[in-house]
């Protein structure tokens, strides 16, 4: 998938200001601090201040630059999660709206086992089964009628599969479950737009611009009495987060 940074940036920092929450897990004064999937490093930022190092990775090129850009006294670097190589090197993985875009849990959980240091820690959150059900089947409905099909790009899991799969790759856990979590988005009626546009990005951009606002509008207009509260869209988030040691 191809980010835009600066849409992410302007209407999507939801992601980053609710990630937030996850930092009150992390030990304060801790040494070395791996953020996979960082972003355009607002979270790296926060890190930064409970940490004696942080270094910040994700696999957009756009990303990266974006965060280089806003943090230039943090390091960041492009880097696939499933391609780390660090072995007994980081005392705090965190990892913040990012493992549902990776399909393969088993192997990123293997990677980051072997990153950390004995007793080291995992803190993430991430999309749980069931997240954006509501977005994703209208998404699909509305494409099936231009003749198109869909085919999720996300991997939302339940929480006892995940559980299994930090288990059996030597995590103990402190911590796991689900929560619904209710987003609103900003820019009040473009707001479903704006987050179809980043999210959907690979689907709609094999359409015509014609198509893609007729996907769009049958969208909205589907989901209305669902997501639109009067004054903004309301995508319906369900997390999973994880807080486990190595």
């Amino acid at each position: 998938m191809k980010w835009d940074s600066k849409l992410y940036n302007d209407s999507q920092n939801f992601v980053a200001e609710y990630g937030k929450g996850l930092l009150e897990f992390v030990p304060v004064k801790a040494d070395k601090i791996l953020d996979l999937g960082c972003g355009t490093g607002t979270l790296t930022n926060q890190l930064a201040k409970r940490c004696n190092y942080v270094l910040g990775i994700d696999s957009s090129d756009s990303m990266i630059e974006e965060a280089k850009k806003s943090y230039p006294h943090l390091e960041f670097a492009t880097v696939d999660a499933l391609k780390i190589s660090y072995e007994c090197e980081w005392d705090i993985i965190f990892s913040n709206a990012v493992f549902h875009w990776i399909n393969d849990h088993n192997l990123l959980l293997q990677k980051i086992f072997r990153a950390l240091k004995p007793n080291g820690k995992l803190i993430c959150e991430f999309g749980a089964y069931g997240n954006i059900s509501v977005i994703e089947n209208v998404f699909n409905h509305a494409i099936q009628k231009m003749g198109m099909t869909y085919t999720s790009k996300f991997n939302f899991p339940m929480v006892s599969d995940f559980e299994s799969l930090l288990t059996k790759n030597g995590f103990k856990i402190e911590q796991i479950y689900s929560y619904d979590r209710p987003t609103p988005l900003k820019d009040g009626e473009r707001g479903l737009f704006n987050w179809a546009i980043q999210f959907f990005q690979s689907e709609l951009a094999q359409m015509s611009a014609e198509q893609k606002d007729i996907v769009l509008s049958a969208m909205s207009n589907e989901i209305k009495s669902k997501l639109w509260n009067g004054t903004c869209w309301v995508a319906d988030y369900k997390r999973l987060r994880v807080i486990a040691t190595k």
